[in-house]
């Protein structure tokens, strides 16, 4: 149990870094990979909370919200190069 304790402290600590880097980063991509490494470290969060608690239910939450933040990170990523969610053709242009 002091185990998961210690895992858990070092998971926030982790988190508190990242939000530092968030809101100080000095270019959108260090922004973009705050939020990508911010949302894995929920998912460890969530699993390490569910293991603690006994809730296998966590698990569930967590696999949700990695497929969210995955999805998430790739629309955000496509919308900065392309200036839209559209579909791109090869001449650039959404359509």
């Amino acid at each position: 149990m002091a185990m998961l304790l210690a895992i858990t402290a070092a998971l926030f600590v982790a988190v508190l870094l990242v939000l530092i880097r968030l809101f100080a980063g000095p270019t959108l991509y260090d922004r973009v990979l705050a939020v990508n490494t911010f949302g894995t470290l929920t998912v460890l969060l969530l699993s390490a909370l569910g293991f603690v608690t006994e809730r296998p239910d966590f698990l569930d939450i967590a696999m949700l919200y990695a497929l969210i933040n995955f999805v998430s990170t790739i629309a955000i990523l496509k919308f900065f190069r392309y200036r839209a969610l559209g579909r791109a053709t090869a001449s650039g242009e959404d359509v």
